[in-house]
C-alpha cells in the first residue's frame, strides 16, 4: 500500500499502539502464540477498532522478510515530515534544551534509519535533512528505524546552511563532524543547545555546511581504518552528548 509501512515486534507494535494507534491500518497474530504478551497485544488493537487476523508463522515470516516479527505485524501510515517553519517553531514552544541531529545530504535509507533509532534512544529532539539528495521517510527507513520514525520527526529544509544560520540565531551550538582535524569529540563541550551535524556517506560535510559550524569534532581513531560508518559515528557522538548533559 502507498504511504505505509508493515512493521513487527512486540516493543514496535505497542509504540505504536501507544502513541499513535490513529495511523495503524491493520494488523495479523501468529495464531499459534498463546503467550501473555501477544494477548494482551491482540486486546488493545480489537480495542482500538483495528482490524485483526490471525494467521500462521510462515504468513507473517513473508510479510516481514529477514525481520523477527515476534508474532505480530501491523500495517501503518507512514510518519510525514515537516518543514522549516515546524522545526523553528518547535524550538520556540519547547521547554526542553534543543539537542537536535542534522544529516546533509545523507542518502543511504539505512543509514537514515539507524540515525532515527539511535536519534530516539538518545532524546534527540529531530532529524534535520536537505531538500534534496537526502533519503526521507520510506518503508525501508521505517523498518530499519523499528518504530523510531513514529516519534522523531524529520524536518526537510529547503536551504540547510540558511538554516543552521537560523537554528544558531535561536540559540544553538551548531558542532560538525569531521573524519580528522576537528577537536577531540570526548573533550569539546556538548552541553546545551546543540545540532550535531553529520555528513554524506562518503563525502562527508559540504563546504558550505562546514562554514555554518561553530567548532568541528573528530572521534580518535585507533585502528588503520580511516573512518567509520555515519550512521555509528553519528551514535557515539549523540551519546557522548548524552553522557555530558546528564
Amino acid at each position: 500500500m502507498s504511504g505505509a509501512t508493515r512493521l513487527g515486534g512486540i516493543h514496535a507494535v505497542r509504540a505504536a499502539l501507544e502513541y499513535t494507534p490513529e495511523r495503524i491500518l491493520r494488523a495479523w497474530l501468529d495464531q499459534q502464540r498463546r503467550d501473555l504478551r501477544i494477548r494482551e497485544i491482540g486486546q488493545r488493537i480489537l480495542a482500538a477498532g483495528i482490524p485483526l487476523n490471525t494467521v500462521n508463522r510462515k504468513s507473517l515470516d513473508a510479510m516481514l522478510k529477514e525481520r523477527n516479527h515476534q508474532g505480530v505485524v501491523i500495517e501503518i501510515r507512514l510518519p510525514s515530515e515537516k518543514g522549516e517553519k515546524d522545526l523553528l517553531e518547535s524550538i520556540e514552544t519547547s521547554k526542553a534544551i534543543p539537542f537536535y541531529l542534522v544529516l546533509d545530504q545523507v542518502q543511504d535509507p539505512y543509514n537514515l534509519g539507524a540515525c532515527l533509532r539511535t536519534a530516539e534512544a538518545a532524546g534527540v529532539h529531530g532529524i534535520v535533512v536537505p531538500k534534496d539528495n537526502a533519503a526521507g521517510i520510506t518503508p525501508a527507513v521505517c523498518k530499519v528505524a523499528s518504530g523510531a520514525a513514529e516519534f522523531v520527526p524529520i524536518y526537510r529544509v529547503i536551504n540547510l546552511s540558511r538554516t543552521l544560520q537560523q537554528l544558531k540565531r535561536a540559540g544553538l551550538w551548531i558542532v560538525g563532524a569531521v573524519g580528522e582535524g576537528g577537536q577531540n569529540a570526548f573533550t569539546t563541550d556538548l552541553n546545551g543547545p546543540l545540532a550535531l551535524v553529520i555528513g554524506a556517506e562518503g563525502h562527508g560535510l559540504r563546504r558550505l555546511t562546514r562554514e555554518q559550524c561553530d567548532r568541528v569534532v573528530s572521534l580518535p581513531m585507533a585502528g588503520k581504518v580511516e573512518s567509520l560508518n555515519l550512521s555509528v559515528a553519528a551514535g557515539i557522538l549523540l551519546y557522548e552528548a548524552v553522557r555530558q548533559r546528564s
